[in-house]
């Protein structure tokens, strides 16, 4: 086989890799609007935390993973994870539309599949990056390690499903906060740090923001103190709640920047869109940590994943990875 032959092949893989991820996607949202009405009208026992969840699992994480694998993460432990998704992302449903208990877990566990797949892909990534130097002319050192936390993220995002759908109490925290957790994961974790991927490609090839590391660092980490906080003290949840918050707004305005330099005029669109959503959302969360640190119900849990919820999955996270897969598209022609 000639090159020309083999450069043929990888192109028609690329373009069924890529087929495949918007089918996805697609068709999980169509599944999340059903199971959005179907909530509306009484008939799924679902709540909003839930369908905040599911928005996740249907139609975030195949786009994410999708930029995971045009920015170079392609192994065949997430090939296989973008395989099975959208079948463990179906028993996901299920799994919340059953009362906890063993059954809810059991299929829980198909989407915690899909998790660790790629949990552990990073982990083998972070181990030969540990192992050696980069050369120049590889990824850089943080674009690794932010891709590697992205996917970590959704390990533990995907181990939280699965002890809320069990009815456990990892360190004696009730629900909602368990599938919360699931969902911070998924999304303020896994999704902004896929963007913040995004981003760092971005500078990178045009070796400009030599800062934006160090502010994307803050962005993967905060995640992590955040969740610390809900079990360790009140203080540093609010304290890591507002340093967040601060770091995704910077984020945000980094992205506004580097809309008006793609090529994509849909791309910038996207882009526009996810800056502007992302500081509404963040004034909310930053609400509810000073409210929740004060004891006040002025902004209940409920409530804010109908707000803030909705703010950073639809308006932040969905843009954001769209934005950044349609430049690729735009730019690989």
């Amino acid at each position: 086989m000639n090159s020309q032959d083999r450069a043929s092949l990888a192109m028609k893989a690329t373009t069924a890799e890529k087929s495949w991820a918007q089918m996805c996607a697609g068709l999980g949202g169509v599944i999340w609007a059903g199971v959005a009405v179907l909530a509306r009208i009484g008939v799924a026992p679902i709540g909003a935390i839930e369908l905040m969840f599911l928005f996740a699992p249907l139609v975030i994480v195949p786009l994410g993973m999708e930029l995971g694998r045009v920015i170079g993460s392609d192994t065949p432990l997430t090939r296989f994870a973008r395989r099975i998704q959208p079948f463990a992302a179906t028993l996901a449903v299920a799994a919340l539309w059953l009362p906890p208990g063993r059954l809810a877990g059991g299929l829980a566990c198909a989407w915690m599949v899909v998790c660790l797949s790629v949990t552990i892909a990073a982990i083998i990534d972070l181990s030969s990056l540990a192992k050696s130097r980069p050369d120049r002319g590889t990824r850089s050192i943080i674009h690794r390690i932010t891709l590697a936390v992205a996917q970590v993220d959704l390990g533990v995002g995907g181990a939280w499903l699965v002890a809320s759908r069990l009815g456990l109490r990892p360190m004696e925290i009730q629900e909602p906060i368990g599938l919360l957790t699931a969902v911070h994961f998924h999304y303020a974790g896994f999704a902004t740090a896929m963007i913040a991927t995004g981003m760092l490609q971005f500078a990178a090839q045009r070796q400009e923001r030599r800062w934006l590391p160090w502010l994307v660092a803050v962005v993967i980490g905060m995640p992590f103190v955040v969740a610390a906080g809900f079990v360790i003290s009140p203080q540093l949840k609010l304290g890591a709640a507002a340093v967040f918050s601060a770091a995704v707004a910077g984020l945000a305005v980094v992205l506004r920047s580097c809309a008006k330099r793609l090529e994509s005029g849909t791309a910038r669109v996207l882009f526009h869109v996810a800056s502007v959503t992302v500081f509404a959302g963040m004034v909310l969360s930053t609400a509810y940590a000073v409210a929740d640190f004060r004891g006040s119900d002025v902004l209940p849990i409920p409530q804010m994943a109908r707000t803030h919820g909705i703010l950073n999955a639809v308006g932040f996270c969905l843009p954001g990875l769209l934005g950044w897969l349609v430049e690729n598209d735009a730019t690989s022609q």
